[in-house]
């Protein structure tokens, strides 16, 4: 039924404002705005659709992933924007004092941030 169909995902935000400065600028993906909404437009084809929520609050899950090829660089420069990156110390899932997760069963690092209205996001280096 849905084979061929150009589906797309979303999440909402507080402020976005706020998202199109952190989205557009910070992060510095494409975007096109209409309606109060976001649309991102990634490299992939795909598009996200942010939209404002007054009663918003943030997924409690990863909205995005980023793969970089250079996790520290890429972790390194967002710092620079102010990003903080989240500290786990679960059994299954710990951070270094870097906020860096180093899966042992994939080789996979994955370091996870912020947007402005709390969404979880992620930067992705494969092995």
């Amino acid at each position: 039924m849905f084979k061929h169909t150009r589906a797309f995902s979303g999440f909402s935000v507080d402020d976005i404002k706020k998202a199109e400065h952190f989205y557009g600028k910070i992060l510095g993906l494409s975007y096109s705005e209409g309606y109060r909404q976001l649309h991102l437009h990634l490299v992939t084809g795909a598009n996200i659709f942010i939209y404002p929520k007054p009663d918003h609050r943030p997924a409690s899950y990863t909205v995005l992933n980023f793969p970089v090829n250079d996790i520290m660089r890429a972790m390194s420069e967002l710092k620079t924007h102010g990003i903080h990156f989240e500290s786990y110390n679960e059994p299954s899932l710990k951070t270094d004092e870097h906020g860096l997760y180093r899966s042992t069963s994939t080789g996979a690092c994955l370091a996870w941030f912020k947007d402005p209205a709390g969404n979880l996001l992620s930067l992705v280096q494969e092995r």
